[in-house]
């Protein structure tokens, strides 16, 4: 038969546990913070990317329609069409 334990297992692991260093705390706290600021920020600049694309394409199209109506204008009037 298994003999039982004459001390407390959790006394042990508290006597032969380090010593809880009190900058490690803070420092957690400061690596999760940055952790979350750095992931609002990648958020934040995908979203303002994606309206940049839209922003771009629709000048780019913009500008595309008015240098043809503007270049058809030209043939019309140099050809008589």
């Amino acid at each position: 038969m298994a003999k039982t334990a004459t001390r407390n297992p959790t006394a042990a692991r508290r006597d032969d546990a380090p010593p809880l260093d009190p900058e490690a705390v803070s420092y957690a706290y400061r690596l999760h913070r940055a952790r979350r600021a750095a992931r609002e920020r990648r958020h934040r600049e995908r979203r303002w990317a994606g309206v940049r694309f839209w922003l771009v394409l629709v000048i780019a199209i913009a500008v595309t329609a008015f240098l043809a109506l503007r270049t058809m204008g030209e043939i019309e009037r140099v050809f008589g069409l």
